[in-house]
């Protein structure tokens, strides 16, 4: 029986995820890259989170290096081996300098337990809203908790307490609705996030014809890539959270949704290893191919011991304990 207590550790600190687990399956593959924006977006609508951002990230000036390198440091929580606890302890410290006040006056710290745990906390949702609108079938029950029990595991990769985590995935809901209710909004960088009209600079990759092919085409790739990606990061933001921050969603997006959803989860299973997997998850398949070993599933869940502190943020008021559904709230004008 899985418990938080019980985690494995490798000599430079947390064992990642295991190899053939859910998450050595999907954290690298082509579907969650098109889900991160989405988790990105509900991180920073925590007001603490989004302040953070606003304040100290390089997310305007350098959108393409910052997602790049965010993908990077996701693999290597699953993939890295012993480096991933390394990467958890780099992006702690990077993140220790992280504080100020808000544009309302309210001040915030990075590593504040409640504002790491939502940035934590909060790709799990979005994991599971994904699988159901761009994999082929939702996660079964088990799945699911699989899914969370290895979640945890990442949370100790990155430093966070055992005891500011909800114990099982049926304590997480009741910690999320909380969330939902009472502290997400659509601060300044979730709307830019979500912008259909955002503003984004060439991407800045690949050989030097392509980089100014794409400087002189993207006055005219732009729009509809905006509102592609405006479209696809709320579109797959959890319906309840969704309602939370105040996303207007229509019928007939969601229709669109799934449609787009149907045709990836046709296209990519099909897709060759090296355009349907990230860089550090080719290498971690052929690796195990080489070894010849058979992937190990991931560990099923059952109790979680230790006890759950709800942290304070200080940018917002008290968590709540409440299971209520979120309230709907009004979008804010940018």
């Amino acid at each position: 029986m899985a418990t938080a207590r019980d985690s494995r550790t490798t000599p430079g600190g947390p064992e990642p995820p295991p190899g053939g687990g859910i998450l050595w399956s999907l954290q690298g593959e082509l579907r969650s890259v098109l889900a991160l924006p989405a988790a990105m977006a509900m991180q920073v609508a925590h007001p603490g989170v989004g302040a953070g951002v606003d304040q100290h990230s390089v997310f305007r000036t350098d959108p393409w290096g910052r997602g790049e390198r965010s993908l990077r440091s996701m693999q290597l929580w699953v993939y890295g081996g012993e480096r991933a606890a390394a990467e958890g302890r780099r992006l702690r410290e990077l993140h220790r300098a992280v504080r100020g006040v808000d544009a309302d006056g309210r001040p915030y710290r990075a590593l504040d337990p409640a504002c790491y745990l939502w940035v934590h906390a909060s790709g799990y949702p979005v994991y599971l809203h994904a699988q159901r609108v761009l994999g082929r079938r939702p996660f079964t029950r088990a799945e699911e908790l699989e899914l969370y029990a290895e979640w945890l595991r990442i949370g100790r990769v990155l430093g966070i307490d055992d005891r500011d985590v909800p114990r099982t995935a049926e304590d997480f809901w009741p910690y999320y609705r909380g969330v939902l209710a009472h502290d997400l909004e659509a601060t300044p960088v979730a709307r830019e996030l979500t912008a259909p009209d955002g503003s984004l600079p060439p991407p800045d990759v690949g050989p030097r014809p392509l980089r100014l092919a794409l400087r002189a085409a993207w006055p005219l790739l732009l729009p509809p890539f905006a509102r592609f990606r405006s479209f696809l990061t709320v579109g797959l933001i959890p319906p309840e959270a969704r309602r939370a921050i105040g996303l207007p969603w229509s019928a007939a997006q969601e229709r669109r949704l799934r449609r787009f959803g149907r045709a990836v989860s046709l296209l990519v299973p099909f897709l060759p290893e090296r355009l349907r997997y990230l860089p550090l998850a080719r290498e971690a398949r052929r690796e195990a191919r080489r070894r010849g070993a058979r992937p190990r599933q991931g560990p099923r869940l059952g109790s979680v011991s230790g006890s759950h502190r709800r942290g304070r943020c200080p940018s917002h008021g008290s968590p709540s304990t409440t299971s209520a559904a979120p309230r709907p709230r009004p979008h804010p004008r940018p």
